[in-house]
């Protein structure tokens, strides 16, 4: 077990330096072939499917089976969709913008169903569990011009067509600005909110206990994505202003950037430890698929020998998905 499931009050994850490591990863770019120079992978479920949006004019949300994309878009969303989440079932979470305002979604079997909490102005589903029966999110309220963000988990049954809604940004250090974005099938839900300093930190909150994630020497850290095995992934801000995507699991944190990347974020993992996200090189954004490369045999003595000695050779091909 992940021992920050075992904290019963905030604590933070501070890592030495030297955890903070590089590992081997092969890196695929995902290029929505609609919008070729703007792709988010948003989330993957253990059948490897993918999920993420692309933009030219508006959002643009889609599916990836194989090689496949399938557009899923709201119907009536003249802002766009972007679809960030996919279950087991294939059941995906997102929000999309119609009239002027932006709303939750869930899609269960083609049917797609709003949802966003009472009285809030501002709605997002960023993950859902693999069972497909609780989503991670946030709502926002306006008091006296201030936009509040609260984070918020979602359940109730199938289609989520009863909703309930439950608020945890109370039980955060700070819970102003705050965002769910992913939660497990054990309940495990994480996210960020914003410190006294306006500078993101990272959370875990299980039954309540909440742990906070920082990656060492870090700016800000933002935790975006779970899956069962208890795996976190999300990004960090150096003190050069770089954002890096990172895998946090058996408490070391694992920085991940593609090749010529000018910044990074990791947004979901699924239980086999394949990464999605999505990194800029000059004015493009593509998407990417990672997974850790597997040494050949005749490798194997040499890079065991790297690990004892702290340090990782990064193997990091790019090959284009679509």
């Amino acid at each position: 077990m992940n021992p920050c499931t075992k904290a019963i009050a905030a604590a933070c994850l501070l890592i030495s330096a030297s955890e903070a490591t590089r590992a081997a990863y092969v890196f695929q770019d995902i290029v929505d072939p609609l919008n070729p120079t703007f792709t988010q992978a948003l989330g993957i479920n253990n059948a490897g499917t993918v999920v993420g949006y692309g933009n030219a004019d508006v959002f643009n949300g889609f599916q990836l089976s194989g090689a496949v994309f399938t557009r899923q878009n709201v119907p009536g969303a003249d802002g766009g969709t972007q679809v960030v989440g996919i279950s087991g079932t294939g059941a995906t979470v997102g929000f999309y913008v119609g009239g002027g305002l932006t709303n939750g979604f869930a899609q269960i079997g083609g049917t797609f169903v709003t949802v966003d909490q009472p009285g809030t102005a501002f709605n997002q589903l960023l993950g859902i569990n693999q069972s497909g029966a609780t989503a991670a999110g946030y709502a926002s309220t306006d008091a006296g011009g201030a936009v509040l963000q609260k984070a918020m988990t979602v359940s109730g049954g199938p289609q989520f067509s009863g909703p309930v809604f439950t608020n945890i940004d109370a039980l955060l250090p700070a819970n102003t600005n705050s965002q769910a974005t992913g939660v497990n099938n054990a309940g495990t839900v994480v996210g960020f909110f914003q410190d006294a300093a306006g500078n993101s930190m990272g959370f875990m909150e299980t039954m309540g206990a909440v742990s906070t994630l920082a990656v060492p020497l870090a700016v800000s850290t933002q935790a975006l994505g779970i899956n069962d095995l208890g795996d976190i992934v999300g990004d960090y801000v150096d003190v050069a202003d770089v954002m890096h995507g990172f895998e946090y699991t058996a408490g070391h944190y694992i920085t991940l950037d593609p090749n010529g990347s000018g910044g990074t974020t990791a947004n979901g993992i699924n239980d086999l430890g394949q990464i999605v996200g999505f990194y800029t090189v000059g004015e493009n954004t593509l998407g990417f698929l990672a997974q850790q490369a597997v040494p050949e045999p005749a490798t194997l003595p040499l890079a065991a020998l790297a690990m004892l000695a702290g340090v990782v050779a990064t193997r990091r091909p790019r090959n284009r998905i679509a």
